[in-house]
């Protein structure tokens, strides 16, 4: 009988199952949007038990959709949103409060008060990452001192603390309370050495160790799952950018990509040792396969990019539907000098500016909504530029080509312009779902499915190319008043 792999995707703003074969190809999917709670702004919360039932939902519908069962699954693997960070009760199996999304900045008054003693980069050597909003420790920290009650119930292990990963596999096995390496290395508790958490970490920042999840490797059977896939081996759990950095099958040194998502994240496979940034991009794991090797990468983070096309769509009401947004920017021919910080939620990487603020720049009566949704397509590519030059710089190793994945990915003249403004080929890969298929192939090793690497890599395959096409000086003319937009950002919250 044909088997198959499962893949729990739990995004930003929407959770999936989708369903692969052996070559890598979909199968099944289905998709269901949650709701972003923003109770004040720069807070951004979800509610887990939303979360949770619509993961069910999906899990049913990817399904029933192929005519499948869950017997047909070898296996199931999970990937999801990164730092966004949850505390519940052991008990009763109940939220204590929404989860705190990744992008949320309530804890810029934290950043601060940790900062005073050797600065923003005094964690780095021992977490690969900068004091910032971004990561789970200070929202850990926000949620113990304004639960009533909760610290004491975090020393007692009756409150469990996980970033979504944790609670989809403590809900879908029945009580595993576990986090892979790759989402441990988040949440700025984990040393990158040891792959454990650590004591001093901990005693910072008060957080008690009977609150937090085991530590396992990426790829290793963790249990077996309960409805609505009870007796499926669960057994592969990644961040979405690690998962994508495995379903791109980039397993060797220098190797890149980019997932244009609700932010964008470029990795780049920098092998079986961390190297500390020095040009504001972070030290992350890239996967643990079983008992094999840790592999690091190098991570610039960007909080806003397929976010921003929602915000046109929620927020300003310029087009009806996300896919409308490709239509409007090709409208006009060009940018019409106009410029689109989307720093909500303050720059990440190379940056890390928690008070930038977005804004329009250029805008005189010529500019139509045309120029602003291409202003906010190429803001993406311009954010993408600006990490990846931090990334060279920081490694040595031009980039040959960028592997692209994500939704942003099938905008064809987005993909161009990225080209253009990077100086360097683009690559999409034919299944661009790589991040629920670097679940898949997590989950799929560590039961038999595929035998090693070379499986996943020859399931790689690329669609499209595109080749950079603009004047190195035109090039440098946008790139400068990209630079003078993103100068007039920051700073801009007292």
């Amino acid at each position: 009988m044909t088997k198959y792999v499962g893949a729990i995707d739990q995004g930003t703003t929407s959770t999936r199952f989708i369903v692969f074969d052996r070559a890598g190809e979909i199968v099944a999917l289905d998709q269901r949007e949650h709701a972003q709670i923003c109770p004040r702004p720069g807070w951004v919360e979800h509610d887990a038990a939303e979360i949770w039932r619509n993961t069910r939902l999906v899990i049913d519908a990817a399904l029933a959709k192929a005519g499948l069962s869950k017997t047909d699954l070898a296996c199931v693997g999970l990937t999801n949103q990164r730092e966004t960070t949850l505390l519940w009760d052991r008990k009763t199996g109940l939220p204590l409060h929404n989860a705190i999304v990744w992008m949320d900045t309530r804890t810029d008054e934290l950043v601060a008060r940790f900062s005073t003693e050797g600065g923003k980069d005094r964690l780095r050597a021992r977490t690969g990452l900068p004091l910032a909003t971004y990561f789970s420790s200070l929202k850990l920290v926000w949620l113990l001192e304004h639960i009533p009650g909760a610290r004491e119930m975090a020393r007692a292990g009756d409150a469990l603390f996980g970033t979504m990963d944790s609670w989809i596999a403590w809900n879908l096995t029945g009580g595993a309370h576990m986090t892979d390496v790759t989402n441990a290395s988040r949440t700025q508790l984990m040393n990158i050495e040891t792959l454990q958490w650590d004591d001093e970490l901990l005693r910072l920042f008060d957080i008690p160790r009977a609150c937090l999840p085991r530590i396992r490797s990426s790829s290793e059977i963790y249990g077996t799952c309960r409805e609505p896939l009870d007796g499926v081996a669960f057994s592969g759990a990644l961040g979405d950018q690690h998962a994508a950095l495995l379903g791109q099958a980039c397993f060797v040194a220098g190797d890149a990509k980019n997932t244009y998502g609700t932010g964008c994240f470029l990795l780049m496979n920098i092998g079986e040792k961390p190297r500390v940034s020095t040009k504001g991009l972070v030290t992350t794991l890239a996967y643990k396969l079983g008992e094999a090797k840790p592999v690091y990468a190098l991570e610039g983070s960007i909080a806003i990019a397929g976010a921003l096309v929602q915000w046109l769509r929620d927020n300003l009401g310029l087009i009806e539907h996300s896919r409308d947004i490709e239509a409007l920017a090709n409208s006009v021919p060009d940018n019409g000098d106009v410029y689109f910080v989307p720093a909500f939620s303050g720059l990440y990487a190379p940056h890390w500016q928690e008070r930038a603020r977005g804004l329009i720049a250029g805008l005189t009566r010529f500019s139509n909504k045309g120029h602003i949704a291409r202003a906010a397509l190429e803001a993406a590519a311009f954010q993408t530029r600006d990490v990846l030059e931090a990334m060279i710089a920081d490694s040595g190793v031009e980039i040959k080509e960028l592997r692209v994945d994500g939704g942003m990915a099938v905008n064809e003249p987005l993909m161009q312009f990225q080209a253009d403004i990077l100086g360097a080929p683009v690559v999409r890969p034919r299944c661009v779902e790589t991040t629920a298929l670097g679940a898949a192939y997590a989950a799929g090793l560590a039961v038999g499915y595929w035998k090693d690497e070379d499986d996943l890599s020859a399931n790689w395959r690329a669609e499209k190319s595109w080749n950079p096409q603009m004047p190195s000086d035109e090039r440098d003319r946008l790139v400068a008043k990209w630079n003078k937009a993103v100068a007039r950002s920051l700073d801009w919250k007292d």
